[in-house]
């Protein structure tokens, strides 16, 4: 009986707090799990991944000391690590799953980029000394792939022109609602805005803070921002300088029970970015039938369509006027609720999974 190809699968950038493109990783590979794939597969775990449960993985999982959190751990083994590990277990396809990968490896490489957000704003990232090395790092991850796939049409363009990847080499693949939807939602639940995210610049969250200074106070729902890290919330700011405390509540990292009761209890979740390179919490916020608020970019049109409640996020007053639909014109969240539902059905892990699959084999067959 012949020999199954061996994908290693480079997960060395897991460690439970990256948001979204673990949400990727492990759908991804969770869906795979359930399909006569035809591979067989083997990851390389981060310190602090191989820690937590990746009972969803469908193959072995090698717990490196490598820390995923260390910025010069983690990138010299980005760079070279993964590749002397995926040699070592004579792999006949590397994925990596999050953007970066090795600089070199002796099998094929398919590499997800999720977005080119360093080069289309670099202004919005951490620090020059920061945004250099990971804009290096993309750009010899790409040079070494054989594929790339990616979440949107906006993004493939951007990797082509930012990175000079060849258009018939990349493959959009857009994600899914992850996990189990149904959070039991009745009716168009309570006067409240809900926002999830990291504290970057692009999220725009002062924006929405200063919107809802905005809203005629008879109307003005609660606000409820979630995902700030450690210490002082940096939107703290702007609440206090609007006077917004007793509307805003900011909230760190939550617990899955607590989000789907906020989830449950919304009037609908807000999402102001400046910059996506997909746009998951929108269709997520869809698919269990919670309306969504969000910014007018050619991205999150891509996954939102007609189902969502468009605004300007530059312009604070055209924030301010999506909100007081929502807060006084029921039949409106009505409406979007069930549009939402339907657009996010458009969109599944099983088709994420078997068009990957696709990818591996059409790169196999080229080597």
């Amino acid at each position: 009986m012949p020999k199954r190809p061996l994908v290693f699968v480079d997960m060395l950038s897991y460690t439970g707090t990256k948001g979204g493109m673990e949400t990727y990783t492990r759908e991804l590979y969770r869906e795979i799990g359930t399909l006569d794939s035809g591979f067989d597969f083997v990851a390389l775990a981060s310190a602090e991944g191989g820690r937590l449960d990746l009972s969803w993985f469908p193959g072995e999982v090698i717990r490196s000391r490598i820390s995923g959190e260390n910025r010069f751990i983690w990138a010299a083994g980005e760079l070279v690590a993964s590749s002397l590990h995926a040699r070592r277990r004579r792999a006949d396809l590397v994925h990596c799953p999050a953007t970066l990968g090795p600089a070199r490896t002796s099998m094929p490489t398919v590499l997800t980029v999720h977005d080119m957000l360093y080069w289309s704003h670099p202004e919005f990232m951490v620090t020059p000394l920061y945004t250099r090395p990971v804009m290096w790092m993309e750009q010899r991850a790409a040079a070494n792939a054989a594929r790339i796939i990616t979440d949107s049409r906006v993004s493939a363009e951007e990797i082509h022109k930012y990175l000079g990847f060849p258009s018939d080499r990349l493959h959009v693949v857009p994600l899914a609602a992850h996990g189990a939807t149904d959070v039991g939602r009745d009716g168009i639940g309570e006067n409240l805005i809900l926002a999830s995210g990291q504290r970057r610049p692009y999220k725009n969250w002062d924006a929405l803070v200063r919107a809802l200074a905005l809203v005629e106070e008879s109307v003005r729902p609660r606000l409820v921002i979630t995902g700030a890290g450690p210490g002082e919330d940096p939107v703290a700011d702007v609440v206090r300088r609007t006077g917004m405390g007793e509307w805003v509540e900011l909230k760190g990292w939550i617990g899955s029970d607590e989000l789907a009761d906020l989830r449950r209890r919304a009037r609908a979740m807000a999402y102001p970015t400046l910059a996506e390179g997909f746009g998951l919490p929108v269709l997520e916020a869809m698919s269990i039938g919670l309306p969504v608020l969000a910014s007018d970019l050619p991205v999150l049109r891509e996954v939102g369509g007609d189902a969502a409640m468009w605004f300007d996020p530059h312009d604070d007053a055209s924030i301010a006027a999506a909100m007081t639909t929502l807060a006084t014109q029921p039949e409106v969240a009505e409406r979007l609720a069930r549009e939402g539902v339907a657009q996010a059905a458009k969109f599944s892990w099983r088709r994420v999974a078997e068009d990957t699959l696709d990818v591996f084999r059409s790169t196999l067959a080229a080597r």
